[in-house]
């Protein structure tokens, strides 16, 4: 039976796991991307109203959908509150990886699943991947580009940081890194050469 190993990215908030798993896509892997599946679970009529009961309607918008950054501004400032969202989202994201991954698995033309899962070990999900890929990015670099995309400061990353595993432990687990502090194109060799010898030790 057609098995495709599962890859599992790990990496600090803003070191460019979705640049290099679209480099993975580039060379032929399946990419599931946990954030964009988050989203989707985020506008379903009955999510909505399940986190305004939680948390009041502030979390949404004049349109009625929930606006991530109120939501994430009140999460991040309380562990109970962030357990509660989690309770609500990750079920839900966690049903569709797996029938994703059912998906690409029963595809002859996949040659790699790539989870880009936020919480991947925080979850427990480092057991289900083959191998898992360390993005290495400095802490300046980090800064510089979630407060640019995300509009996230110091402050609000530490506070992120808090409620995750240390990012030494997550490179501890990692078969391969990638250094992400090098131009896009030197990047993209490095992801090229940990998914020749993915592929070719299966």
């Amino acid at each position: 039976m057609h098995k495709p190993p599962i890859i599992g990215l790990l990496g600090g908030i803003g070191s460019g796991k979705s640049t290099v798993a679209r480099m993975f896509a580039a060379l032929g892997a399946a990419v599931i991307d946990a954030d964009y599946l988050a989203h989707e679970v985020l506008n379903r009529p009955e999510i909505v109203e399940q986190l305004k009961q939680m948390f009041g309607s502030r979390v949404a918008n004049s349109s009625g959908q929930i606006d991530r950054s109120k939501v994430a501004k009140i999460v991040f400032d309380d562990k109970t509150a962030l357990d509660s969202l989690n309770s609500v989202v990750h079920p839900e994201v966690i049903a569709q990886t797996e029938e994703l991954i059912g998906f690409y698995r029963a595809d002859e033309q996949t040659k790699a699943i790539v989870l880009d899962v936020p919480l991947l070990v925080e979850i427990g999900w480092q057991d289900r991947c083959d191998y898992l890929v360390f993005v290495e990015c400095s802490r300046e670099k980090r800064l510089e580009r979630i407060a640019k995309t995300r509009k996230i400061d110091e402050n609000r990353l530490k506070k992120r940081e808090n409620f995750q595993i240390s990012l030494d432990k997550k490179a501890q687990l990692a078969h391969y890194k990638v250094d992400n502090n090098s131009a896009e194109s030197e990047v993209a060799e490095q992801v090229a050469k940990i998914f020749s010898s993915i592929i070719n030790s299966e």
